[in-house]
């Protein structure tokens, strides 16, 4: 029996500590997940001490005296459900949390731990559909001529900029992206994208140029006597991180004038919308973003139309007349 065993020194026995260590093992090596989906799992588990009360699924079970993984139930997990709403987690959070115990309990019957899987009728709460937002033509443009090209750190983050929105690149992806992977006679980059799928994403002139300049130049001087593949780097020479690329957007975002919250998916959501709005196909579009369902790609097809609808009522003579009266 998998047993929770409380003490002052520790909220898990030393067993259940085991068994998330091998789980954590399991979703790095077995599921090829990334760093941020293994801590956003481990923090819908075990709980994040860095914000509020504890929201984790482990410390609701404490709180509840649910003191072994073979007693969780259908009921209990409703009654998480519901307390997770009780406290204002929003809908999103908790479709995470889900995921992560539901990942979770198919690693324990896989390894013979538990009989029955409690998460398999159990539903996530459904989501309010929001459109995601893009930059406008304009505010792209602002955006992409904000880095000094002057210094080794603008020229890098030029370089950045422009290959976020010329591929469609997730963070994780351009974070990891080494020289091998660039191809600059046919402007194109193979990248291992989530699952070890492997896919090729194009790049523009703009890009080529300002990564061009950059190789030969900023990341030249960055580098120093390090040794690194990696093609953006910080000015150790050490492999930029994710999280340095995320207030790198932030920060241009700001000194362009954007009043909106600009993130790199941004820049991959109006990669997505500029496309479709361009005239390209659904599955094109599908297959340089690498989703592996054309159904995460459609929401896109709700910004154009969005976006016509826009363009219809400011340009046709009648729609103005009508919004006049």
């Amino acid at each position: 029996m998998l047993r929770f065993v409380r003490n002052d020194k520790e909220r898990l026995g030393q067993l259940m500590q085991e068994i998330i260590n091998k789980y954590m093992d399991y979703l790095k090596v077995g599921r090829n997940a990334s760093p941020y989906t293994i801590r956003t799992y481990y923090n819908s588990l075990m709980g994040n001490n860095t914000r509020g009360s504890q929201k984790g699924f482990f410390p609701f079970l404490y709180m509840n005296k649910v003191d072994s993984l073979d007693k969780v139930n259908k009921q209990i997990l409703r009654d998480y459900i519901m307390w997770l709403m009780d406290q204002k987690v929003a809908k999103t959070s908790i479709t995470c949390k889900l995921s992560a115990i539901r990942s979770f309990y198919v690693y324990l019957q896989k390894e013979g731990l538990i009989q029955e899987n409690p998460m398999e009728k159990i539903s996530s709460p459904k989501l309010d559909r929001r459109l995601p937002s893009y930059l406008t033509n304009d505010e792209i443009n602002r955006f992409l001529l904000a880095p000094d090209v002057s210094t080794p750190t603008g020229q890098r983050d030029k370089a950045i900029l422009e290959l976020l929105y010329a591929s469609g690149l997730r963070v994780s992806e351009l974070a990891h992206l080494t020289r091998g992977q660039i191809d600059m006679d046919t402007r194109e980059i193979r990248v291992l994208g989530k699952g070890s799928k492997e896919r090729l994403v194009l790049m523009g002139k703009p890009a080529e140029n300002a990564i061009t300049v950059y190789l030969k130049e900023g990341r030249h001087k960055l580098q120093g006597k390090k040794k690194t593949e990696a093609v953006f780097i910080n000015r150790y020479g050490q492999q930029l991180i994710e999280r340095r690329i995320q207030k790198i957007v932030k920060q241009y975002a700001k000194q362009s004038g954007i009043n909106k919250k600009v993130h790199p998916h941004t820049i991959r959501h109006t990669f997505a919308t500029h496309l479709l709005d361009g005239g390209a196909d659904l599955r094109v579009v599908q297959e340089l973003l690498g989703h592996a369902s054309l159904t995460t790609t459609q929401i896109y097809t709700h910004v154009s139309k969005s976006q016509a609808k826009k363009v219809y009522h400011a340009a046709h003579p009648l729609a103005r007349e009508a919004t006049n009266d």
